[in-house]
């Protein structure tokens, strides 16, 4: 059997820099977007643990605004402003609350990624 009848099998060397790219690539993304995926986890919770404060959609606007910021400074939340991008609305007996956002992160060279999030808590009608 001579070496030169053999099939040989495996990927190119082209073949394995496309996969390291795009493994690269992938990895790249991950470690960008996670931060702003786990801020906006902790924009949720803090919105839920408003809703489970008892009496809070008695409370006023301002003194709602106050208590997310509070408890987005402790959580280090910086992509959000409780005066800025918080909608406090009566509507109906219900109080809704509103947090509406963009998220820009930078990837490489002239790539960006824009992500926007829309959240909302609503109380029980009076």
């Amino acid at each position: 059997m001579s070496l030169a009848s053999t099939n040989q099998r495996g990927m190119t060397l082209i073949g394995f820099l496309i996969l390291f790219m795009l493994i690269g690539f992938f990895t790249l993304l991950t470690i960008k977007l996670f931060p702003l995926y786990l801020e906006h986890f902790k924009i949720v919770s803090s919105l839920d643990s408003i809703k489970k404060e008892p009496g809070w959609s008695e409370k006023s606007k301002e003194e709602i605004q106050k208590m997310l910021q509070r408890r987005w400074d402790v959580n280090s939340v910086e992509t959000v402003v409780a005066n800025k991008d918080v909608e406090i609305v009566r509507h109906n007996g219900r109080l809704n609350v509103r947090v509406a956002y963009e998220a820009v992160t930078h990837i490489m060279g002239n790539v960006d990624v824009l992500l926007t999030f829309d959240d909302k808590i609503e109380s029980e009608p009076n």
